[in-house]
């Protein structure tokens, strides 16, 4: 059997538009309802942390209020696409109290069809609509979720190609006649996808009544039909009330097709067309009419169902097949699909799910012979073509070989895994286990923002809350985690999460100098540590018999995260000092000595007028367990999977560099030291997060004194968003002039280690920059 149109497959090969073929923009489309902790339906409202239902372009709600609905944006790679929409559930998964995404396409435990609730858009034809859908379908039916996975070709293949294959047809048809050869091709053999990724083979006895009285079940609680692979796909599925057949011969045929039926009250408007295939435009406000003037910009294929065996519903490998599988129908020979076309179409499409694999294929002649002959010879013919176009993509034929082996051993297929494990289990059990799953898997790996891990860790939870609320952005710099953010017509450019436009450049280079950060603070009565500056190391190791007995801090005048700073609180040698200079003017041109303050260093997050959340910062330490050598410890302790390097975790590895020998040396300790049960040996005097410190939160402890000195401080700077660093003798005493001191205002200051401290709550400092720049959320 040859179904590859081999004189297109060469004119391709010809032109050299075989890398340009493989290219796309694909995206995705994901229904999942809410679940209480039991896998009944969570009756909630929309959670308001996701913004309007309207506005938010990547969370919103779809029939029902219970149904979230996730959208990624369009990317260039199936990886990007998959991994943004793993965000996405980790996203919507941290914010759910106590509730669950079911997993599956079919509904969970259901109360009655009046107690399933509507969702609420607050605009009067939305909600109308959903409450005619409502009354037609049922609510039970419109529970049903899936996955619509979109896909377009590459603009420039596309033009390309045209140039090559017009002649003379203007670009805009030439587009959408492959896009509807496309759509045909997938309807007619739209019963092979089912087959393959069907996924909702078992449901719970509170589903449609009559579905329910026709199905299997062995314990009362979990039906099922013999065969069926995807409840969401057979007639107890969400589909028309009665098949509608329109032409897809030509935009022109299709969409007066769809106006007659709106017309004749058969539709209650062209989206009540639910086509397992739709031909999509850019704009999508008003679907037909943009058809007709701009043409088709990508193809929605809706017959998708959840997967529970994944977290998102989909394994890449399904999605990489069904790439494969459109570029089939792009390369194969084209056949008449006219009404009676259709039926068979439609024929094919139920006989695989009440028959399965074995079942008899039909066209408009009639029976055509074995659905399984055909499948197999569809996967060798699409393993033929990818041999042809892409001799390298080996991948991509071992992912259809996988196909292959579940057309010829059924027990390898979704529906036959999925229908066992229930049948040891119960439906209910088996999706809420899975539902727990996944949910733990989101929040071990919270603070990642998947796909864009490489950039620092406070710019990923800003782009998390950003999403969360529907703001979207845009990398402007990557390396510099530079973004842009847009809310509507507002846009903020951002830079390492919390520089801003609230924060002019004069407010950054107070901060950034630690000699004119001090004469600001004092002047304003605030006390900050005596010290010198030095501007070369002649001058400063000259300074040596002047401090040799005090205690002291040795730090550049410019710096962030910790560099270059040594702490000698106890008796030091000429040699040390003068090495802790040395590093010092490593990182700036002038080098400040200032007294060594007594007391515990405590980090304040300034947002405005307010305090966000308050740390004590432990130096980076390790704890002796009799056996170990510090050395070892410290490797040990560096395992922790929130620690990692370049501020993309929690916590910062701890390091053995020359600052903790320096450290151990002046406290009379070496590396290969075996510490005793329990002794605490501190790497380093400064306590910062970024030298590999523990983050202890503290916001609840603080005396409201010290925060309106923090506060005092940040607006000295003319901050918005700071940390201020001060040290406290005792936090049990509200503020006085000698008990606490400001070392330093860090311009730049993390705010995931306020997110995810070592030890404490999450004070959602993410959330407080985007509430400063675009607004609090509404209600």
């Amino acid at each position: 059997m040859n179904l590859l149109n081999r004189e297109t497959i060469q004119h391709i090969i010809d032109n050299s538009l075989n890398k340009d073929l493989f290219r796309g923009q694909f995206g995705l489309e994901k229904e999942n309802v809410r679940v209480d902790h039991e896998g009944k339906l969570a009756l909630t409202p929309h959670p308001k942390a996701f913004g309007s239902k309207t506005e938010n372009p990547y969370i919103q709600t779809d029939f029902s209020e219970s149904q979230i609905e996730m959208i990624t944006p369009s990317f260039d790679s199936i990886e990007e696409t998959y991994r943004f929409m793993e965000a996405l559930q980790d996203i919507v998964s941290l914010e759910l109290d106590g509730e669950y995404l079911w997993p599956s396409s079919n509904p969970p435990i259901l109360p009655d069809e009046e107690e399933i609730p509507i969702a609420k858009m607050n605009d009067p034809v939305a909600d109308e609509y959903r409450h005619e859908l409502a009354d037609k379908y049922g609510r039970k039916r419109q529970l049903l979720s899936g996955i619509h996975y979109n896909f377009s070709f590459d603009e420039r293949f596309l033009r390309r190609l045209h140039e090559t294959l017009g002649q003379g047809e203007a670009f805009k048809d030439f587009k959408d006649a492959i896009y509807f050869k496309i759509a045909r091709n997938l309807l007619r053999y739209r019963w092979l996808l089912i087959y393959l990724t069907g996924a909702s083979p078992v449901f719970d006895k509170t589903y449609i009544n009559k579905c329910v009285s026709l199905g299997h079940s062995d314990d009362n609680k979990s039906y099922y039909f013999p065969n069926m692979n995807s409840l969401r796909n057979s007639v107890c599925g969400y589909r028309n009330e009665k098949p509608f057949y329109v032409s897809f011969d030509s935009t022109h045929d299709y969409v007066q097709d769809l106006n007659t039926l709106v017309q004749q009250g058969e539709l209650l408007n062209a989206k009540e067309f639910y086509s397992p295939v739709r031909l999509k435009t850019a704009k999508g406000l008003n679907p037909v009419q943009e058809l007709v003037e701009d043409g088709v910009a990508y193809l929605e294929l809706r017959l998708i169902d959840l997967n529970p065996l994944h977290k998102i519903g989909i394994s890449k490998d399904t999605m990489y097949f069904i790439h494969l599988f459109i570029l089939f129908m792009l390369l194969k020979e084209d056949e008449p699909f006219g009404t009676e076309d259709q039926k068979m179409a439609d024929l094919n499409h139920d006989q695989v799910i009440t028959g399965g694999i074995e079942g008899i294929l039909h066209d408009s002649r009639g029976a055509l012979g074995s659905m399984k002959e055909m499948a197999l010879a569809c996967i060798r013919e699409m393993q033929e073509m990818v041999r042809l176009l892409n001799p390298d993509g080996e991948d991509l034929i071992q992912i259809l070989d996988g196909e292959m082996q579940k057309i010829l051993h059924p027990e390898l297929g979704f529906a036959y895994k999925i229908k066992s494990d229930i049948q040891k289990s119960t439906y209910m059990k088996y999706h809420l286990a899975k539902a727990k799953a996944y949910a733990e898997e989101s929040e071990k790996s919270g603070y990642r923002f998947v796909g864009y891990e490489d950039l620092e860790l406070s710019t990923q939870l800003l782009l998390k809350a950003a999403v969360k609320r529907g703001i979207t952005f845009k990398l402007i710099d990557r390396d510099e985690n530079f973004v842009l953010l847009t809310k509507g017509d507002h846009k903020e450019y951002v830079k390492q999460a919390t520089k801003t436009s609230l924060d002019s450049y004069s407010t950054v280079l107070i901060m950034e100098n630690k000699i004119v950060t001090k004469e600001v603070l004092k002047e304003r009565g605030i006390r900050v540590p005596n010290g010198d500056a030095f501007r070369s190391q002649e001058e400063a190791f000259a300074a040596y018999e002047a401090y040799r007995d005090k205690a002291i801090v040795i730090k550049p005048k410019s710096t962030n995260f910790g560099l270059g700073i040594t702490i000698f609180n106890r008796a030091f040698s000429k040699e040390d000092y003068q090495k802790a200079f040395e590093m010092a003017f490593k990182h700036d041109q002038t080098v400040l000595l200032e007294e060594f303050i007594t007391g515990k260093e405590y980090r304040f997050l300034v947002m405005g007028d307010e305090i966000v959340g308050v740390l004590h910062r432990v130096p980076a330490n390790v704890v002796g367990d009799g056996i170990h050598t510090i050395e070892q410890l410290v490797h040990e302790k560096n395992k922790n999977p929130l620690r990692g390097r370049g501020y993309k975790t929690p916590l910062e590895k701890i390091q053995l560099g020359e600052t903790e020998t320096m450290f151990l040396k002046n406290h009379n300790h070496l590396w290969s030291e075996i510490p005793s049960l329990g002794q605490v040996v501190y790497l380093r005097e400064n306590s910062n997060i970024s030298t590999g410190g523990d983050s202890l939160d503290f916001t609840d402890e603080i005396p409201e004194s010290y925060k309106t000195l923090a506060i005092e401080s940040a607006k000295a700077a003319g901050a918005t968003f700071c940390g201020v660093d001060m040290m406290i003798d005792d936090i049990t005493s509200e503020a006085s002039d000698t008990n606490y001191s400001i070392i330093e205002i860090n311009f730049n200051p993390a705010i995931h280690i306020h997110c995810y401290p070592y030890k404490g709550k999450n004070r959602k400092a993410d959330e407080k920059i985007l509430d400063l720049l675009f607004g609090e959320v509404e209600d």
